[in-house]
């Protein structure tokens, strides 16, 4: 009988193409077990499940990990993903540790998400701070999974969702506005997990990357509440030519770098004479 160690040292060098194969093994164990990860790294004495092997040959096809096992980690939350909306990346939780640095001991009120998926950033604000938010999408499917998140979380009284191209159809200001548009420019490579899986509505912004990022520069000054910010997501090398958009809209920018020193977020909030 093939032991729960060789199946996982077999599947982590079918795995060879992510940077994470071992990890990737790990949690399509444990998903097969029916366990949390904790759980098999502590007990590695079991018998290997029959439906290891497939979903072993799914991640061999590329298939994001999240997808197979239907669920992401993400902050302090756990969140149901799938087809059609974007693989929470730990890379975004710098947007809520800069949102964190500006409010200080106090918290937003209101937070808004343009661009929320299945829900990641809106729900993990509401879950660090007790305010109430807005979730906008363009993506039903991903809308679906928000819906999903929110029950899940105990959180759908504090959480609602709409469909919408950004912040055009909200008339309102809000304390805290988040968001992680799209920022790959069309003739870019991505690795084949992303490309071929995930929406590419939630990646493509133009040749360049900023299209959203010219709309949002638009948007947010008449979204923003007075005293709040905004936390933008950006790729690590747009620091500089996303800032100047918001900048011509008297929005000023400070740089936040995620945890292997890239910029990944800029904190953005009214110049004082906006």
């Amino acid at each position: 009988m093939t032991s729960v160690y060789t199946a996982l040292a077999d599947a982590a060098a079918r795995f060879a193409f992510s940077d994470t194969a071992r990890l990737d093994a790990e949690l399509l164990m444990a998903h097969a077990l029916g366990i949390d990860r904790n759980a098999l790294l502590l007990d590695m004495e079991r018998p290997v499940p029959a439906s290891f092997a497939a979903l072993v040959a799914r991640r061999e096809c590329r298939e994001p990990v999240a997808y197979i096992t239907g669920s992401r980690g993400f902050w302090t939350i756990d969140l149901a993903v799938g087809p059609g909306a974007l693989v929470p990346r730990p890379d975004s939780e710098t947007l809520l540790i800069a949102a964190a640095g500006h409010f200080g001991a106090a918290a937003p009120a209101t937070i808004l998400d343009l661009g929320t998926g299945p829900g990641t950033l809106l729900l993990a604000a509401l879950d660090e701070w007790p305010a109430r938010g807005l979730g906008v999408d363009r993506s039903v499917p991903a809308l679906g999974y928000a819906a999903i998140n929110a029950a899940a979380l105990g959180m759908a009284a504090r959480a609602a969702f709409m469909l919408g191209d950004w912040g055009t159809a909200i008339d309102a200001r809000f304390d805290l506005v988040l968001a992680n548009p799209p920022y790959i420019g069309t003739g870019e490579t991505l690795p084949d997990e992303v490309r071929v899986h995930e929406p590419a509505g939630a990646l493509f912004a133009g040749s360049d990357g900023l299209d959203d990022y010219r709309i949002l520069a638009h948007q947010l000054p008449r979204l923003i509440a007075p005293g709040g910010c905004a936390a933008v997501e950006i790729g690590h090398t747009q620091a500089i030519a996303v800032s100047a958009l918001f900048a011509e809209r008297g929005l000023a920018s400070a740089v936040h770098r995620d945890l292997g020193g890239r910029d990944r977020c800029l904190l953005v909030t009214p110049e004082p004479s906006a």
